[in-house]
């Protein structure tokens, strides 16, 4: 896995997990990979992964079953997705309009673009 250096890497590898659960790689209720295996995948330290785990947890994205591994969540899909809005409209957005007014780029340009995104998206 290649890192960024604008994020730590274990919210990076976080991040990457909540990635493959939004794509369907891991299901709810099923077993994700060990810590030492996700480790072994990305090549991190596994007391890396383990404080990505223990974040996917705290956020009750994935759990623990203590002697057995780490389990999807049920509902995590839906979880995922609403702090990722969350961040998406509080940190990404305003910078977005930022961008929009220092570029004299109207809503209504951005909108026709995103229509346009949308078919050809759609086609695929």
């Amino acid at each position: 896995m290649k890192f960024k250096e604008t994020k730590s890497i274990y919210q990076q590898i976080a991040d990457r997990l909540c990635d493959e659960i939004l794509q369907g790689s891991y299901h709810e209720e099923e077993r994700i990979p060990s810590v030492r295996e996700y480790a072994a995948t990305v090549e991190v330290n596994a007391n890396t992964v383990v404080r990505s785990y223990d974040q996917l947890q705290g956020q009750e994205i994935i759990y623990n079953k203590r002697g057995i591994g780490y389990f999807v969540a049920v509902g995590a899909v839906e979880r995922i997705k609403q702090l990722r809005r969350t961040t998406f409209l509080s940190d990404e957005l305003p910078e977005f309009f930022g961008s929009l007014t220092t570029l004299d780029i109207s809503i209504e340009e951005i909108e026709k673009l995103y229509k346009e995104w949308r078919e050809r998206e759609a086609l695929v």
